[in-house]
């Protein structure tokens, strides 16, 4: 069951909704079916670099190493 964006026609809120393949989605604010699926972001915005770095920053926090290239671990603190 995919979650998708949708924006209510008759009210104009904008919801994340999940819903079954077979089923008519309504809108939660005013119970409606005249609803437009949205085009939804599927990745976390921000620069592939930036997310790689603080990822290898928690990793670094939590002790784990073994990602790392031997340039990269001797630049890590002991």
């Amino acid at each position: 069951m995919p979650i998708h964006d949708y924006r209510c026609t008759a009210c104009g809120q904008t919801t994340e909704l999940l819903v079954r393949g077979s089923s008519v989605p309504a809108c939660p604010h005013c119970a409606s079916t005249a609803l437009e699926r949205q085009v939804a972001l599927t990745a976390p915005q921000g620069t592939s670099q930036a997310i790689l770095s603080s990822a290898r920053r928690a990793a670094a926090r939590e002790g784990h190493f073994s990602h790392y290239s031997k340039a990269e671990r001797a630049k890590l603190p002991k």
